[in-house]
């Protein structure tokens, strides 16, 4: 669960709900599983904001071409007003790119890590809830 779970957190295109739900129904521990899928998720995004972090001068001169007063104005106004977008890191397809960024703007680590992983707790949370809940109407 774990490491499908980090890679489903990098540019690596994995889901991991599906075997959450499928190793929630066959009756392993729910809490255990939520562990593992939020903690796995959670180092999958900070190896992407990482990549972020160290590459950024590079990916920001050379490939993107954007000048210095340019990204500070970009990331002035990030950190005033998007840092907020990082809780919706967990949704498919724009949450690697929200980390990517987190790391590009070099968001305050602890300030992402918050964020991030309040995101995937709720994500991973909902899913085994839902599965639960789901599983106990299916037996009645």
């Amino acid at each position: 669960m774990f490491m499908l779970a980090f890679l489903a957190s990098t540019a690596i295109p994995v889901a991991s709900e599906w075997l959450l739900v499928a190793l929630v129904i066959k009756g392993l521990n729910p809490v255990l599983l939520l562990v593992c899928a939020v903690t796995g998720n959670y180092l999958g995004a900070c190896t992407t904001y990482a990549i972020g972090y160290y590459g950024s001068d590079y990916a920001i001169r050379k490939i993107l071409k954007i000048s210095d007063e340019s990204r500070a104005k970009a990331e002035r106004t990030y950190n005033k007003y998007g840092a907020v977008s990082l809780l919706f890191s967990w949704i498919p397809i724009i949450g690697d790119p929200l980390c990517l960024v987190g790391g590009l703007f070099k968001i305050h680590f602890l300030k992402y890590s918050v964020l991030v992983f309040t995101g995937k707790l709720i994500r991973y949370g909902a899913t085994v809830w839902l599965t639960l809940k789901g599983t106990e109407a299916f037996i009645r």
